[in-house]
């Protein structure tokens, strides 16, 4: 075979008869097939431990261990890689296979099995697994490439931004007015282009699983002020105050977390509430989470409550957003209406961050009124 041929199929056949067995692997073998076969549930499941295959003929009623259960571990319990079909066989007098095909099986054939029908089901299951394989080798590459580029990106943008402010500080010669109108343009557009590469770099290292999160004890308190402190200028550009609220009630502000990631998270939730607020303030509060109160993540469909949480609370007296828009604003690439929103992954890159931490972020909005960001974190014990 050449070395640019596809390799043949590998099919695992578990089943107790060994008739049945040999029956099944010289019909798949005739047809090219990669065949090997386990006499029992316990050593199919280890056999794929081993070596993964492309499609799992699986007798549903064995000793030991039935096919309902192997189903329901390759499922539920494997950490595969790739997903592999599974073909059940079954008996004509065998209990219904509907409970089989609700634990994750994808066919089912009945014995006694016709070469015709069986080499059918096999081919069109297949035909599922390289589409899904090829499906997810697109989706690998297209991530990695987004790496990739939102890291060479980063580079030239860093350096282009030191230039720039270079000239601004007249290290490489006097500037007139106008020069300098023209380059404090520019350094804005260079940020904010950094800043969206920085971003997407963070949210495809979350998604990648290559983002490692160092856990420490971090002062919530302290942590605001740090944030506020550096945002302050943003706010005052516009005339606009950020005020700072902690509960009289509050004793503990301690939790354990990334300090980095959630200075990031706070970084872009108030850096939110100032670019889509053109008067009045914001408010950063932290309190105790009220045990009576449940918050939803609009990124998830558990909630959580208690005392052991604290809550920080972002929020604005802006524009607001639309129920339609609160629906998906905390998904990837959904971007607003208002025409300062960006590229519509801060919001994501929050999501996950507060997530990483085993907690949760809703929000609360009312068109004309402002907007109400909640980010509810468990406390350090």
């Amino acid at each position: 075979m050449s070395s640019l041929s596809p390799r043949p199929d590998k099919i695992l056949v578990v089943d107790d008869s060994p008739d049945n067995v040999f029956l099944i692997k010289t019909i798949l073998e005739e047809e090219n097939y990669t065949v090997s076969t386990a006499e029992n549930g316990f050593v199919a499941l280890a056999q794929l431990e081993a070596s993964p295959c492309d499609l799992v003929l699986l007798d549903l009623m064995m000793p030991g261990m039935d096919g309902y259960e192997v189903t329901r571990r390759i499922r539920g319990e494997m950490n595969l890689q790739q997903y592999i079909p599974i073909l059940l066989i079954t008996a004509h007098d065998a209990p219904n296979v509907a409970r089989g095909l609700d634990l994750g099986a994808d066919d089912f054939i009945r014995k006694p099995v016709t070469v015709d029908e069986l080499l059918a089901r096999v081919r069109s299951l297949l035909r599922l697994k390289h589409s899904m394989d090829e499906r997810d080798e697109i989706a690998r590459q297209r991530e990695d490439f987004v790496s990739r580029l939102t890291h060479d990106l980063r580079t030239p943008l860093v350096a282009a931004d030191r230039m720039l402010m270079l000239f601004e500080q007249g290290a490489l010669g006097e500037l007139s007015a106008q020069m300098r109108e023209v380059l404090t343009i520019m350094a804005r557009s260079n940020a904010n282009l950094l800043s969206m590469v920085n971003t997407l770099l963070e949210v495809y290292r979350f998604e990648a699983g290559r983002k490692t999160l160092a856990f420490q004890p971090v002062d919530l308190k302290l942590l605001i002020a740090e944030v506020v402190g550096e945002l302050t200028p943003l706010a005052a550009a516009k005339a606009l105050t950020i005020k700072q609220e902690y509960a009289e009630e509050l004793t503990n502000n301690n939790i354990m977390g990334d300090r980095l990631e959630l200075h990031r998270l706070l970084t872009n939730l108030i850096g939110n509430a100032i670019k889509f607020t053109e008067s009045g303030y914001i408010a950063v509060r932290l309190s105790p989470a009220d045990k009576n109160q449940e918050i939803s993540s609009l990124g998830s469909t558990s909630s959580i409550s208690g005392s052991d949480y604290i809550d920080i609370v972002v929020a604005d007296t802006g524009s607001g957003i639309s129920p339609e828009e609160q629906t998906t604003l905390f998904q990837r690439f959904r971007q607003g209406s208002h025409k300062s929103s960006g590229s519509g992954l801060g919001l994501y890159l929050s999501r996950r961050i507060v997530e990483a931490h085993q907690g949760q972020i809703s929000v609360n909005s009312v068109l004309g009124k402002g907007s109400e960001f909640v980010v509810r974190l468990p406390l350090k014990p």
